[in-house]
C-alpha cells in the first residue's frame, strides 16, 4: 500500500451503496485499492468496518491498524484475479496438515497432541468427509486421494472474499482442518489458535517464556482473529 497518502486528508468516511455492493467514500471521494480498483465490497457490514478504520486514522495513515481494508484490497487486487491458483495452493495444505504430524517423544507432548488434535481429525472425517492419516516425525505421509479431492472442492467453493480470510487462517495455523473449523463456526479463532500452538506451548512449559517470540505470536494471533472476522463480515447482510 505504498501509494496511500501518508497524511489524513478527509473529514468523514461513509458507506454508500454502489454497483451492486457497498463502497466507502472519503468526503465524497471513492476509496480505491492500491491497484486503483474501486473498493466495492459485498456487504454493508464489511463496508462499515472499512469505513470505521478510515475514520479512526489520525494525522497519518497507519495501514497496520486497518486489517479489514487491507484484506478487502487483497480480495480485489490479488485473490479475485488468481482465485483458482489461490484455492489450489491452500488445498495443498491437506497433504501436510499440522494435525497429522505428531511427536514420538516425550510422552507428555504425544498425549497433548492426541488430546488436542484427534477430535478435529475425527471432525474432518465426519463433517468434511475428508479422513486424514497421522504420522510420527517429519516423514511425509500420503493422504487419501479422495480426501484431497474433497478438500480441494471445499476450498474451491469459497468465494474470493471468503478465500481471502481463509488464506490467512490456513497459513497462520498450518492447518486446513482448523481453518475449516473456524470458517464453519465450529471453533472460535482463539480456540483454534491455541490448538495450532500445542507444540509451542509445550516448549514454553519446559524451557520458559521468550518475550520476543511471544510478541510475534501475539501479532499472528490478532491476524488470525482479523481473518475470521473478515470472513464473517463478508457474509453478513
Amino acid at each position: 500500500m505504498n501509494d496511500w497518502a501518508p497524511k489524513r486528508f478527509w473529514t468523514k468516511a461513509e458507506v454508500v451503496a454502489r454497483d451492486g455492493g457497498f463502497a466507502v467514500d472519503l468526503d465524497g471521494r471513492a476509496v480505491k485499492t492500491p491497484y486503483k480498483t474501486p473498493l466495492i465490497v459485498p456487504t454493508r457490514a464489511l463496508a462499515e468496518a472499512v469505513a470505521a478504520e478510515w475514520q479512526a486514522q489520525e494525522d497519518r495513515i497507519d495501514p497496520t491498524t486497518m486489517p479489514a481494508t487491507r484484506a478487502a484490497n487483497s480480495a480485489l487486487d490479488k485473490v479475485t484475479p488468481q482465485r483458482a491458483a489461490v484455492a489450489e495452493m491452500l488445498a495443498a495444505y491437506g497433504e501436510s496438515d499440522l494435525l497429522c504430524y505428531r511427536a514420538d517423544t516425550p510422552e507428555a507432548l504425544v498425549t497433548q497432541q492426541a488430546e488436542a488434535w484427534d477430535p478435529w481429525l475425527e471432525w474432518s472425517r465426519q463433517a468434511l468427509d475428508a479422513p486424514l492419516r497421522v504420522t510420527v516425525g517429519i516423514m511425509p505421509v500420503d493422504q487419501p486421494e479422495a480426501s484431497l479431492r474433497q478438500l480441494h472442492a471445499l476450498v474451491d467453493a469459497l468465494d474470493p472474499w471468503e478465500l481471502t480470510g481463509f488464506h490467512d487462517l490456513v497459513q497462520l495455523s498450518g492447518s486446513l482442518v482448523l481453518a475449516f473449523a473456524v470458517e464453519r463456526g465450529k471453533l472460535d479463532p482463539d480456540a483454534a489458535w491455541t490448538l495450532s500452538r500445542v507444540d509451542e506451548a509445550f516448549q514454553i512449559s519446559q524451557w520458559g517464556r521468550d518475550e520476543e517470540a511471544e510478541e510475534v505470536a501475539a501479532i499472528k494471533q490478532q491476524a488470525f482473529r482479523d481473518a475470521a472476522r473478515f470472513i464473517a463480515l463478508s457474509r453478513t447482510i
